[in-house]
């Protein structure tokens, strides 16, 4: 969600919020990387961002599924495995005596260089851990009230580009499509493929409701979405019709309900797309998704049995 305009971000609790990085938790005024680290240099980084509900983060085995694919798909060592990473993060949740109402910010970057320069060689030592918990939460009306969409110019990219499955740190395709919908007076940004289809947002995913029937794109063009991947399991265990397919914006100006979907928000309605009126607020579609969804992530927090 394009967060600037949708989540309490002033909470007086996030000055003094200690931050994990590379295993020492520092104050937010000291928790600083080096110029010569790989993310500041080349945005050359993995990164997962996390809901923490009654003290358990939310579908983390999925998340660091994500994580680890893509690491490794760009040949990058974490340094940590699967059980370590884990300890770090509620490690950080328990030293900031965290919660509920937590956004994690998860960040892998290849680590430090001796010169700035592109070739993954030039690094020195092990990647760089981050681990951001803050204070925050939605504001109830983008839950209730939904958001605005705006149809950019800026388009996904296809997978010999840049693979939009790569949840990397190098966002500015992403940046470009918010400033571009952020200076038309919208939410967010509703981005097509190379085809002209519609295939998400420039931080959610994108949903349409038609005669009874839940669309989204087919995959191809936009990142491998936990949330996403969530409301279409829960779509098929419910016998509610979903299809990943190829739509045109003219059907999604025609729908009778629109969604957006991710980790810091989950469900939340669209109003409009565009300057068309979509629904006045929740359809019943996305009022019966919001409330699958938080049973989901309700039984995913639940204890394991002994």
């Amino acid at each position: 969600m394009t967060q600037g305009s949708h989540h309490s971000s002033d909470d007086p609790r996030n000055r003094d919020i200690l931050v994990y990085v590379n295993g020492e938790l520092r104050p937010r005024a000291q928790a600083l990387v080096s110029v010569f680290d790989s993310g500041f240099i080349l945005g050359d980084g993995v990164w997962e961002g996390l809901r923490v509900h009654r003290g358990r983060i939310a579908f983390l085995g999925a998340h660091l599924d994500r994580l680890y694919e893509a690491a490794k798909a760009v040949d990058m060592d974490i340094g940590m495995d699967r059980a370590a990473l884990s300890v770090a993060l509620y490690q950080t949740l328990t030293a900031n005596k965290m919660t509920e109402g937590v956004h994690m910010r998860l960040m892998v970057t290849r680590g430090m260089k001796s010169t700035p320069y592109q070739d993954p060689r030039a690094c020195i030592g092990a990647a760089t851990v981050v681990i951001i918990p803050e204070h925050k939460v939605p504001r109830p009306q983008m839950l209730t009230q939904g958001v605005r969409l705006f149809t950019v110019h800026v388009r996904r990219g296809a997978p010999d580009v840049q693979d939009p499955k790569l949840n990397s740190h190098s966002k500015l395709n992403c940046i470009t499509a918010c400033i571009q919908a952020t200076k038309a007076g919208a939410d967010e940004a509703l981005m097509l493929d190379p085809h002209g289809f519609v295939a998400t947002c420039n931080s959610t995913h994108f949903f349409i409701v038609r005669r009874g029937e839940v669309w989204t794109s087919t995959g191809d063009y936009c990142l491998a979405g936990i949330t996403r991947t969530n409301v279409l399991q829960l779509c098929r265990e419910n016998r509610i019709p979903v299809y990943e397919k190829n739509f045109s914006l003219t059907e999604a100006y025609g729908a009778e309900e629109a969604f957006v979907t991710g980790t810091f928000a989950g469900v939340a309605p669209v109003t409009e797309i565009d300057g068309r009126h979509i629904s006045a607020a929740r359809g019943p579609m996305v009022e019966r998704l919001q409330q699958l969804y938080l049973q989901l992530i309700e039984r995913d927090i639940a204890p394991a049995a002994p």
